[in-house]
């Protein structure tokens, strides 16, 4: 190397340290912003957690997929609109335990499913507890009426929101990565358990788990 070579490369040493200072410096704010906000997110679910330890065993067989969380977060209050297309929101739920599901037409899991997640609510709704499921088709808002009407599922109240901001809202938490999407809540809006694709809502394993969570 040159004595001119040298000169420059000295001169440079100061920068690229500089640049990747500040490049640790973002990483670290990123993973410090994200601990803060989960750490918010659980903010008022601490007794949630006596619940879920006692949940994770019986995560398994039909419901085996579901993630149940060491540390659950407050769910969102979720906006969408009812059947009349009444804006309500899902705070209208509390004290009850709520089986929250995202669907949509265009998901073919999501078709699947619907049959049990009506049994489910044939099975265990009443005043402790609901399948709230919610459409996000954002085009034809006829379409998943005319679907369910087709299918035959009647029991199951109708919700949607064809923003999907329900979606982006439980994604922001880290909790939507696909469809269906599907969340056990806890009657004070906790998290009890987060599932990503669909699973036999009316199955054996499915109402212990739910059963439990009732037990609350």
């Amino acid at each position: 190397m040159t004595e001119r070579e040298t000169k420059t490369a000295a001169r440079r040493l100061p920068l690229i340290t500089a640049a990747v200072v500040a490049g640790l410096a973002v990483g670290l704010a990123g993973i410090y912003a994200i601990g803060g906000f989960q750490s918010n997110a659980a903010a008022g679910c601490e007794a949630a957690t006596a619940l879920t330890n006692r949940l994770k065993p019986l995560a398994r067989g039909e419901v085996a997929a579901v993630n149940v969380p060491n540390r659950p977060l407050r769910v969102p209050d979720l906006a969408f609109t009812d059947a009349a297309g009444k804006q309500t929101s899902l705070a209208d739920w509390r004290g009850k335990t709520v089986l929250l599901n995202l669907w949509a037409t265009w998901c073919v899991p999501c078709r699947t499913e619907m049959p049990a997640l009506e049994a489910l609510q044939q099975k265990l709704g009443g005043p402790n507890f609901e399948v709230v499921a919610i459409n996000i088709d954002t085009r034809d808002a006829e379409k998943p009426k005319a679907w369910l009407k087709e299918v035959g599922i009647e029991r199951l109240g109708y919700y949607a929101d064809s923003s999907a901001k329900v979606f982006q809202d439980l994604k922001a938490i880290g909790r939507a990565f696909g469809m269906p999407t599907t969340l056990l809540i806890d009657r004070n809006g906790c998290e009890l358990g987060t599932l990503a694709g669909p699973a036999e809502w009316a199955s054996d394993d499915a109402l212990k788990l739910i059963e439990a969570a009732l037990r609350s």
